[in-house]
Order: C-alpha cells, then sequence, then structure tokens
C-alpha cells in the first residue's frame, strides 16, 4: 500500500521553483486551490445543543490620533461549529488534544468518496464498507494517511439549518437528518487502511440520527481526526489532489475553528 507521506512529498516536489525565483520560492502555478470552509459569521451553524454562537465584538474600528486607520476586534466561538476539526480527545478520554495532532497529519492526499446519488434516494445514507471498496475497484488503494473526504452534496443547504441538519429547533438535536460515514466503513477506513482524517460536507462524521456517535469513536480510538462542515467537494477530483487542513491550535482543545483548502493540479 502506498504511504501518503509519499504521494504528498512526491507532489510537492512539483510545485517547482521558478528559475528566475530565489531557491527556497514555491511555484503554485500547477495547481488550482480550493476552499474548502465556510466563512465565520452570524450565520454560522452549530450543534443545535450549543449554549453559545459565534460572537465577534469590536474593540476598535476608527482613525487613531496618529492619523492612522486601526481595527481590532475580541472572538468567541465553540470548537464544534462551522467548518472545525474533532481532536480525538472529543470522542475518546486518552486521545490526542487538537495542539498534540502531528501537522504532518493534516497534509495528505485527498480521497474523495462521492455519494450525492446515494443521498438523492435517502436522506440518512450511511457510506457502507462495499461503497469504499466499490470507490478502490475503480479508482486505486487508499494510502495510509490519507484525509478520505466524503461529499454528499450537502453544503449547498448552507446556512439554512433545516435544510443542513434536517431540524431547526435551537437545543434540540434529537430530530436530525443528513448522510455520513457508516461504523462499516469507518472501521474498513480506520483499522485497515489506516487513513489520516475523516471528513464530511456534513454538520457531523455520524449521520443525523446517530444517538451512539460511532464513527467518531472507531475514529478516536486510533487518533484520526474529524472535519466537518466542509465545503466545494465537488471541485475536487476523486484522487490527487492534496489536502491541507489546519485547525487553530488550542492547547487542550477537543476541536477548533479550520481553513482547509485543496490543492489540485492543473
Amino acid at each position: 500500500m502506498r504511504s501518503a507521506v509519499g504521494l504528498v512529498l512526491g507532489a510537492v516536489s512539483v510545485i517547482a521553483c521558478r528559475p528566475s525565483a530565489t531557491p527556497d520560492t514555491l511555484d503554485l502555478t500547477q495547481y488550482r486551490v480550493v476552499d474548502l470552509s465556510h466563512s465565520f459569521g452570524p450565520r454560522t451553524l452549530y450543534w443545535p445543543t450549543a449554549t453559545s454562537r459565534f460572537d465577534l465584538d469590536t474593540l476598535s474600528r476608527g482613525m487613531t490620533p496618529g492619523g492612522y486607520f486601526y481595527s481590532a476586534n475580541a472572538l468567541a466561538t465553540p470548537e464544534h461549529g462551522g467548518t472545525h476539526l474533532d481532536a480525538p480527545i472529543h470522542f475518546f478520554q486518552s486521545g490526542r488534544s487538537t495542539d498534540q495532532i502531528p501537522v504532518e497529519q493534516l497534509i495528505a492526499p485527498a480521497i474523495v468518496i462521492d455519494i450525492t446519488s446515494q443521498v438523492a434516494q435517502h436522506t440518512d445514507y450511511l457510506l457502507t464498507a462495499e461503497d469504499v471498496l466499490a470507490w478502490e475497484r475503480a479508482n486505486d488503494s487508499i494510502p495510509r494517511g490519507a484525509i478520505v473526504l466524503l461529499r454528499t452534496g450537502y453544503s449547498r443547504h448552507w446556512p439554512n439549518a433545516r435544510a443542513y441538519l434536517g431540524d431547526d429547533r435551537p437545543g434540540d438535536a434529537s430530530n436530525l437528518h443528513f448522510p455520513s460515514f457508516g461504523p462499516d466503513a469507518a472501521r474498513l477506513l480506520v483499522e485497515q487502511r489506516g487513513v489520516g482524517a475523516l471528513g464530511a460536507d456534513v454538520a457531523s462524521i455520524d449521520h443525523g440520527p446517530s444517538k451512539d456517535f460511532q464513527v467518531h469513536r472507531i475514529a478516536a480510538a486510533a487518533n484520526v481526526v474529524g472535519l466537518e462542515n466542509l465545503t466545494n467537494l465537488d471541485q475536487l477530483p476523486p484522487t490527487g489532489a492534496i489536502v491541507i487542513a489546519l485547525p487553530m491550535k488550542i492547547e487542550g482543545g477537543s476541536g477548533g475553528p479550520l481553513r482547509a483548502i485543496g490543492l489540485v493540479r492543473r
């Protein structure tokens, strides 16, 4: 099985220096950059039971006595809302916290599994192990350390809570409906393929009706991270892209806001 690190190093080697550039200047012209994160703001979606939301308070904004403009804000947000990372400690007591996740785990080849056709038939569709094996038959074996992204098409509903989550009652997460990974697919990806992250363009790596969060628990027990509320997965190919998914480095955090990008060879 191919190494994800080897694949990334090989890809990075073709982000070559221009002859006229200094030796340490990277040339990104061979790649298209895809923003995989939603913006944070007043309309950002959070898990229904969250007791607070995104808050940006203005501390200063305007001209100073020195004659120059100055702006500064105070930021407050739950860890788990908007496009964010779930650290393993979120569902595993001895799992890594956000600041303990190796950066190398967050820069890896992207594997995109498209289940939009299945979701069109069943809102709460669960990715199966057979879906993963079918993807491999059509593409290639999934390398160790890869970031597996599940494309459901749900990012088109953002930020409409009722359409995106299946329910919009504040404080109530008992009647959510959206697709995601299934436990058997998670076991295959995490325990047999050794992936580094599971990500999806929905609110959770467990589907909406889940009450036991098996996928979170399977991933966390192996120190595999979750990437939730992603967007623009339709702009990534099934294989060949590189994902860089760097969260806010919160000491002891169970997750954090995430700016994720995809690099797609032109």
